[in-house]
């Protein structure tokens, strides 16, 4: 039987590998100035952002057991991070698909959301390294 927990552990990797490609593929877009290598980054990037979406709600159910003891502190920070991360996420999808599709192409936008995708990144990392903590360090989830 699945539990919130193993369906969060299952669910969780798609977004980080989805937004990392994705981030990579936005940096070799512009070194090469390639369009397929720069659809790819946004196609990366809207599937990371709804995979965060699906990530965020599964752990949210996951998370709901564990609020007392041991566990209520470093799982309110991961939660935070989760938070920020999700919305960064959206924001993030939400700002290159209208550079997309209204076809607004400025250079200054173009380095910003570079900038906020780097951002994005980072803060997927953090949330990333506290969820595993949760894990190996405090035994959530086990």
């Amino acid at each position: 039987m699945f539990t919130a927990p193993h369906i969060h552990a299952m669910v969780i990797h798609f977004p980080i590998a989805l937004l990392l490609a994705g981030f990579l593929f936005e940096l070799l877009s512009l070194l090469s100035k390639s369009h397929f290598v720069k659809k790819a980054s946004f196609c990366l990037l809207l599937l990371g952002a709804i995979g965060a979406i699906v990530a965020y709600v599964s752990g949210s159910y996951a998370g709901d057991g564990m609020t007392d003891g041991i566990l209520q502190e470093p799982l309110e920070i991961h939660e935070e991070a989760a938070t920020i991360t999700l919305w960064l996420a959206i924001i993030t999808a939400l700002i290159r698909a209208s550079m997309y599709f209204f076809n607004y192409q400025r250079t200054w936008l173009k380095w910003s959301t570079f900038l906020l995708f780097l951002v994005l990144v980072a803060s997927v990392a953090r949330t990333g390294y506290l969820g595993g903590e949760l894990v190996f360090k405090h035994g959530a989830g086990i």
